[in-house]
């Protein structure tokens, strides 16, 4: 793999290749296309370049013919346990956020800020549900000068709970509520620059110069007010709201939201402050994570300790948004990132603070246990791009009498563990696993599970529960069993589930010739016991760690697992079965299920999930697995919705709107619509969606084709209808299923 090193000293460079354009500014060099350059007499591959930290800066592509550069050095402490990253102390009012320090929960308000008394009481029942810090809008000059009256009320109340103010295309504003708000957050996207309108801009060097030199002067005073008063500062970039001369030199990508970061972060150390914290939000969580891991190696390379503030920004609703979440925030907890936190939920904010509080304790119990496996060297995993491994699928042979081809999907496979109970009632059990009946006989759907699991057959004289799992079989759906149930009471066509000591002593050859295995693995075993696996044709392995295991990480054995089959070219689809005791709490295992599998299936690493937990729902198991699939980006069985989780600049009852148009939009699978209550990321993050609803103005909605408004100043009443319309009119619309 190529690689580079840049000496922290370098201020220039020369190079012949036409189209190679950078820019000098300060203290970095900043390339604005990525190519190989002269430095002396050394070819080498440069991003970009900042005096302080270390001497070298080591540069490589982030994956095998990628144009993006990324640090060497990697983005969190250690890749087999998870360990907290050492950050610094940062003061917001009472309270302490960094590593020394429990991860902290926060959400924002929802009331119109100018309503002091309504801002003040949700403020309070905030608090009450224990979170750490409250966030509030403050978009003018009217809501800052409420700030004063809002943070006065709180503490005649005996309410010390520290407030941030949320602060877009305003510097003014910011400077007022500094003097009374305990942290002020800005967005680099809009503090300084314009809203963008997604213009690609050419810029000279004194052309960008001119710009930092522009945001400098504006956001200066901001940082100088923040240390006269002992005010902490988010320096939080938002994937869908990065200015237009970013976009121009990065694109709209997690190194966009970095480097625009960066430009601010320099100007508060050139002014010697260092009390802030920085966020990479996102309501992609793939981009999200590469975000902040390209964040951190950054870091790493300045010598920076800055805290981080986790979040995926207009997660949606219910156990979408908490899934959502889990799947960012809890990946990048179990590798040690994040002191401080926010679940953005469409949902009253106090409802924010129990998900909020879950994902924490997850992350500060891994990190206080050091959860991980043995150390082993990592090589193939892709921190900072999403390339996935992809599993050889089953391929059908030659005189079988089934076809196991669909026992899997492409896109990501569901399995789900069925009792002999089910079986009982076969047409419920069809319905269970979203199949499609057609005179009492299942087919498969789209969102049919595509194998399942049972622990115990039926006896051989079952004959009611036989011909059900004979009629699955035949429209390939795999049923998997143990191997001493396939051995004592064989059913013809099952898969025999068998774990490593099974195949060491042969068991497993006592089975008819030709049997399908799938092979259980927990992914810490000793090397030399998965080398059996280099000599057998399994179907599937299954990554399966107790949950009983305190101090081994799920995450961690399962990418050791993934090293090994890599350095040996075993490509087997691996399942992420991840078994849940009686009496876990729904949040729970839905945040547990999203930030262990969904840490691995953002980096690519996995086949599919199996959820079990015999004293849930099963039709919530499934939805969750599917949910936990289309929230990595794999498998899309259902509409997609960014939704943001409402402020005081939402111009509408965005929970009431979000389920209208949920109501009537979500049979439409491969569909992502966009609900956003004001302007602030609306465009930007629609770049994810393919049409958005943005409140425009109050009572009035626009109505957008990705990035492009197409319709505005509807009147609400017709919004949902028009929407309705605009999906129709570009061919995405089906009327949804008749009801059986």
């Amino acid at each position: 793999m190529a690689t580079g090193a840049v000496p922290a000293s370098l201020m220039g460079l020369k190079s012949r290749e036409r189209g190679l354009g950078f820019v000098k500014s300060m203290d970095f060099v900043r390339v604005s296309d990525l190519q190989w350059v002269k430095f002396r007499r050394t070819k080498i591959l440069v991003i970009s370049n900042q005096s302080s930290g270390s001497d070298i800066a080591e540069l490589q592509p982030a994956s095998k013919g990628s144009t993006l550069l990324v640090p060497r050095q990697k983005y969190c402490e250690s890749i087999h346990q998870t360990v907290r990253r050492k950050t610094r102390t940062v003061m917001v009012g009472n309270v302490a956020i960094g590593s020394e320090h429990p991860i902290r929960v926060q959400t924002m308000t929802t009331t119109d800020t100018k309503d002091v008394n309504a801002t003040v009481e949700q403020v309070m029942r905030i608090a009450d549900m224990g979170a750490d810090l409250v966030r509030i809008t403050v978009q003018g000059k009217r809501e800052a000068d409420a700030c004063y009256e809002i943070k006065n009320s709180l503490v005649q109340k005996n309410y010390n709970i520290p407030l941030v103010a949320d602060i877009h295309f305003a510097p003014s504003v910011a400077m007022r509520a500094a003097e009374c708000f305990d942290k002020i957050r800005v967005n680099p996207g809009n503090f300084a620059d314009r809203r963008a309108q997604f213009e690609t801009l050419e810029y000279t060097e004194d052309d960008y110069q001119k710009e930092l030199e522009h945001i400098e002067q504006v956001f200066s005073p901001l940082v100088e007010k923040c240390k006269k008063y002992g005010r902490a500062m988010r320096i939080g970039t938002n994937h869908g709201s990065l200015s237009d001369r970013i976009m121009s030199y990065y694109g709209d990508s997690p190194r966009g939201m970095v480097e625009s970061a960066f430009e601010f972060a320099r100007i508060c150390q050139k002014l010697d402050y260092h009390n802030f914290v920085f966020s990479m939000k996102a309501s992609n969580p793939v981009v999200m994570v590469q975000a902040y891991r390209l964040l951190v190696a950054e870091m790493n390379v300045q010598g920076w300790d800055y805290p981080l503030h986790l979040g995926v920004t207009e997660a949606g609703e219910g156990e979408d948004g908490r899934m959502k979440s889990a799947i960012g925030i809890g990946t990048l907890l179990q590798d040690g990132l994040g002191d401080t936190i926010r679940v953005s939920l469409t949902e009253p904010p106090e409802e924010e603070i129990d998900p909020c509080r879950r994902l924490a304790n997850l992350g500060m119990r891994a990190a206080e246990l050091q959860q991980g496996v043995a150390p082993f060297e990592e090589k193939h995993r892709h921190y900072f791009d999403f390339q996935r491994r992809t599993g050889q699928l089953p391929m059908q042979k030659e005189g079988e009498e089934v076809d196991y081809r669909g026992v899997l999907h492409r896109d990501g496979s569901v399995l789900m563990s069925v009792s002999l109970d089910q079986l009982k009632t076969p047409e419920l059990l069809y319905r269970s696993l979203a199949a499609k009946l057609v005179v009492g006989m299942p087919f498969k759907d789209l969102a049919t599970v595509d194998s399942i699991l049972l622990r115990e057959l039926p006896t051989a004289d079952d004959n009611d529960a036989r011909l059900a799992l004979k009629r699955l079989i035949d429209i390939s759906m795999g049923v998997i069993t143990p191997l001493s149930e396939q051995l004592t009471k064989p059913l013809p066509n099952a898969m025999a589930l068998v774990n490593l000591k099974e195949l060491s002593t042969g068991a497993y050859k006592l089975l008819p010739e030709g049997t399908h295995l799938v092979v259980s693995v927990r992914g810490d075993e000793p090397y030399e016991d998965l080398e059996i696996l280099k000599n057998v044709d399994a179907t599937m392995l299954l990554h399966d760690l107790p949950y009983t295991e305190d101090k081994i990480s799920r995450v961690h054995a399962a990418r050791r697992l993934f090293e090994y089959l890599s350095d040996n070219a075993l490509s087997f689809p691996v399942i992420h079965h991840i078994p849940f005791p009686n009496g876990t709490h729904r949040d729970d295992l839905v945040i547990r299920a999203g930030s262990n599998a969904g840490a691995l299936l953002v980096d690519g690493l996995g086949d599919g999930i199996l959820l079990e937990a015999l004293d849930q729902d099963f039709d919530f198991l499934r939805n969750t697995s599917f949910n936990l699939l289309q929230g990595c980006r794999m498998r899309n069985t259902k509409t997609e919705y960014v939704s943001c989780p409402s402020c005081g600049r939402t111009l509408f009852d965005l929970q009431e709107i979000s389920a209208e148009i949920r109501e009537k939009t979500s049979h439409l699978p491969g569909v992502s619509i966009a609900i956003m209550g004001c302007i602030v990321n609306g465009p930007g993050e629609m770049a994810d969606a393919d049409f958005g609803y943005v409140g425009g103005a109050p009572g009035k909605i626009d109505l957008y084709v990705g990035k492009t408004v197409v319709k505005r100043a509807i009147e609400m009443e017709r919004a949902t209808d028009a929407l309705i319309q605009l999906i129709k009119d570009h061919g995405r619309w089906v009327d949804p299923p008749a009801e059986e």
